[in-house]
């Protein structure tokens, strides 16, 4: 085994948070930052390309996951896209920039994650992003200095149009900033794209500084395992190139490999539940009972209709307006997203019109309450774990998300989408009642792509993590990355994924 030069930090993944964490620790030129990513250093050209982030699912840049068979879903095995290779997720997601509302963020610090608040977290989601010239943006809420140049869509969909105006004919509000996570109503949400192509997390935070003589970053290479001496974490192990190498850290490691490879790479290191790491014949060294546990996603579904004329190819993602509304007035925010989809959006098996013949009311749940995991399914590093979201398992979820079937058909047919109305594909008109309902929610279903919390922050003897993002029971490891977050927030996670590791880069260099 060939041990690498020493490291005051380690960053495992290089996605959106491992990017930013490599970018502001390297800000100090005394500080040894290494950057590991298992995918590779290249985009693809389509990544620059909006509108052609469908097309990237399943590529080189994508590690193709899927979920085990759905038992509250008709046993389906749901489809799970997740970033592989430099910039991560942020290079093949739908560049959908949004915070969620800040009941999302207020819930954290409820249930023990001290600290991370939305006005906690406000200053961090400032410092990620740049709205310079975008008007009707608060500044006491916005960022304009920022590495991501973000806004709403400059040439806009006329679906998309049309749809937020008949939201606004069925009675719902407009909103002044959607992204600002302020706001219960509909309006043109913040996009990650600027000057008409993608803006991923290598290209705004660290492409500009990958020639800083104190940053190593090395793709290709897949990390074995953490390693210790004792209770405290020294470094990584990783493959590249055929070769084992050792790579020490003399301050700490932080994982940054997302809601699957986080929890993941914790339990092949022998930190999770010991019962479960012990069966496949790793020496458990905390158990961490959580660790996989508290798997949280958006399930999405929709009415489909065709197109009474030709939908316009899209220029930008196919999704530019948003809108919260909540199923209970008791709620403390809003749970249910809905969103124009200017292509039919369906569970690839069902029937309905091609691109270009129809289009999609989105409904999204924002707050399940299903809770799934991330297991084993061996020890080899790099094997595709057991993913089990546990889709509508609390029937409150199910519930949830025929309230929004209603409510995205009462907008779907208001007269302000009548020049754009064919018929209803699916459902279609004639399931009307709750139980048929619920059961076309369990054949159309699709993940969001906003895997949370397997490495769950908070106060309680069941954390993974503490609100300072150190793993519970070692030393000198921490996680960084959407794994963290107790409760999914109620919108697209990328951009509170740069908030948060924008705080923990500030926590490590407090310490």
């Amino acid at each position: 085994m060939k041990t690498d030069t020493c490291f005051d930090y380690v960053v495992v993944g290089a996605g959106s948070a491992g990017c930013v964490l490599a970018t502001r620790l390297s800000e100090d030129p005394e500080v040894r930052v290494l950057l590991l990513e298992a995918g590779g250093r290249d985009p693809l050209d389509l990544m620059a390309v909006p509108p052609a982030w469908p097309a990237l699912q399943g590529t080189d840049a994508d590690w193709a996951d899927v979920t085990v068979p759905q038992s509250s879903a008709d046993g389906m095995v749901v489809p799970w896209p997740r970033g592989r290779g430099l910039r991560g997720s942020s290079a093949i997601n739908a560049m959908c920039f949004l915070r969620g509302h800040r009941s999302s963020y207020d819930a954290w610090a409820t249930a023990g994650a001290t600290g991370w608040s939305y006005d906690d977290l406000l200053p961090y989601f400032k410092r990620s992003e740049n709205l310079t010239g975008v008007a009707g943006r608060d500044p006491l809420f916005r960022g304009v200095q920022g590495p991501m140049r973000v806004g709403p869509a400059a040439e806009r969909h006329p679906l998309a149009e049309a749809f937020l105006d008949a939201a606004l004919q069925a009675g719902y509000s407009e909103a002044r900033d959607f992204t600002s996570g302020l706001e219960e109503a509909f309006g043109w949400g913040d996009l990650s794209i600027a000057d008409g192509r993608r803006l991923d997390a290598a290209t705004a935070y660290l492409r500009p500084v990958m020639n800083r003589p104190n940053l190593r970053v090395v793709t290709d290479a897949l990390v074995q395992r953490v390693t210790f001496e004792v209770e405290r974490c020294t470094g990584v192990e990783y493959r590249v190139d055929g070769r084992l190498v050792r790579a020490r850290s003399e301050r700490e490691v932080v994982l940054t490999a997302g809601a699957v490879g986080s929890p993941q790479l914790l339990m092949l290191s022998g930190i999770g539940p010991e019962d479960h790491v012990r069966r496949f014949g790793i020496t458990p060294l905390v158990n961490l009972a959580d660790v996989g546990a508290n798997l949280q996603d958006h399930p999405m579904s929709g009415i489909v209709y065709l197109s009474a004329r030709p939908v316009p190819p899209a220029v930008n993602n196919h999704g530019e307006v948003q809108g919260l509304i909540r199923t209970d007035a008791q709620l403390s925010g809003p749970d249910v997203q809905l969103q124009m989809v200017d292509v039919p959006l369906r569970e690839d098996s069902l029937p309905g019109p091609d691109i270009g013949h129809g289009y999609t009311v989105m409904v999204a749940l924002m707050t399940p309450h299903s809770r799934g995991t991330v297991r084993l399914a061996d020890a080899t590093p790099g094997k595709a774990p057991l993913i089990d979201p546990q889709y509508y398992a609390d029937a409150r979820d199910l519930d949830a998300m025929v309230y929004g079937l209603r409510a995205a058909r009462t907008v779907g047919e208001t007269t302000a989408l009548a020049d754009w109305r064919g018929a209803e594909v699916q459902p279609g008109p004639g399931v009307q009642d709750d139980e048929h309902l619920r059961a076309y929610l369990r054949r159309n279903l699709r993940s969001y792509g906003h895997y949370t919390g397997t490495c769950r922050m908070g106060s309680d003897e069941g954390a993974v993590v503490d609100s300072d993002l150190r793993v519970r029971g070692v030393q000198g490891l921490r996680v960084a990355d959407a794994s963290v977050m107790p409760s999914i927030v109620s919108a697209n996670t990328n951009a509170t994924v740069y908030a948060i590791a924008e705080r923990a880069a500030d926590l490590l260099r407090s310490h």
